[in-house]
């Protein structure tokens, strides 16, 4: 993707590297792609989950981790977030949803990123001036029930990403399912992200969406006021052996501690031995988070771990209409 230009930053020397900072989760992933950005988490709330949200319904942000979720929001709602992470490299999102009588239920919603400004030099080490990078990814979901508690969805993509006049683009697809069990208290759901493959290429180098299959559920123990969530993702992918397929999960739980307050708590198992710096990991792959509830409208955060190499930060608000 970068491999044509040559440019000077104090914190980021290395093209890859920032990348790679900028995208976590998707660090050892077999295929190198131009749309990364597409693993992040979206949303404070989902981030303090670890990601493990594929089974979560009523949250309109759920759309982009399983748009069969779309189906579940019974009255209209909309949420936006801002995400600080490493450098001075931001992302936001604002996504809608709602029901349709007669139709189903809709969602819409964008996801950005800036990966700030670059001194940019020529191979002799000259300075040509400053660039900029950004990615963009445009989505718009359908969802409706297969039958009674079955929810299906999909959602189609429009992907942008620039770097210092360099362009590409995607569209891509994802599928969803969700069920739900109500004597149980029990959820499952899975999702087929990032289906599809770029319009446009960087210099012509083709590179590969981040394609992702994940499984989950989502609980609420008898007698806890607690939602507890567990995924599998990336399972399309062979890292090697059979149980190395299941290496990429994560853990979630969000408490409701009163109508007002709630405290989260998240585990990626993936990124804690992506990140792992010798045989130290620090609480890199852990997250925690607080959601404050206040005449429908939720204030959420987020700080989730890269061990020694740092901690993001992200908030988001949510309300219905």
């Amino acid at each position: 993707m970068l491999a044509a230009l040559t440019y000077r930053r104090t914190s980021a020397v290395v093209p890859a590297l920032l990348l790679a900072l900028a995208t976590p989760h998707a660090a050892t992933a077999q295929e190198t792609t131009a749309f990364a950005f597409l693993r992040n988490d979206v949303g404070a709330r989902a981030a303090a989950l670890a990601g493990s949200v594929t089974a979560v319904t009523g949250d309109p942000t759920i759309m982009f981790y399983n748009p069969a979720s779309i189906g579940t929001l019974t009255t209209p709602s909309g949420s936006a977030g801002f995400f600080k992470h490493l450098l001075d490299i931001n992302a936001g999102y604002v996504v809608y949803g709602q029901e349709i009588a007669g139709f189903g239920n809709v969602g819409a919603g964008v996801v950005y990123t800036n990966y700030g400004s670059f001194d940019g030099a020529d191979e002799f080490d000259n300075p040509t001036g400053t660039f900029t990078a950004s990615d963009l990814a445009l989505s718009a979901g359908y969802s409706n029930t297969l039958e009674e508690n079955v929810f299906y969805g999909g959602a189609v993509k429009f992907i942008f990403s620039s770097i210092a006049g360099y362009r590409a683009t995607a569209l891509a697809a994802d599928a969803g399912i969700l069920y739900r069990i109500p004597a149980s208290r029990l959820t499952l759901g899975a999702s087929l992200r990032n289906i599809g493959s770029e319009t446009a290429t960087y210099d012509g180098v083709h590179e590969l969406l981040p394609l992702d299959f994940a499984v989950g559920a989502s609980v609420v123990p008898r007698g806890l006021p607690l939602l507890l969530n567990v995924d599998f993702h990336r399972l399309n992918e062979n890292p090697g052996g059979f149980i190395d397929r299941f290496r990429a999960f994560t853990v979630g739980g969000e408490f409701t501690l009163s109508s007002v307050f709630r405290a989260r708590f998240g585990y990626n198992n993936q990124s804690r031995k992506d990140l792992q710096t010798g045989t130290a990991s620090g609480l890199a792959g852990f997250s925690a988070g607080i959601g404050i509830t206040v005449s429908g409208t939720v204030v959420d955060y987020a700080l989730s771990s890269l061990g020694v190499i740092g901690n993001l930060h992200r908030i988001s608000v949510s309300t219905t209409f």
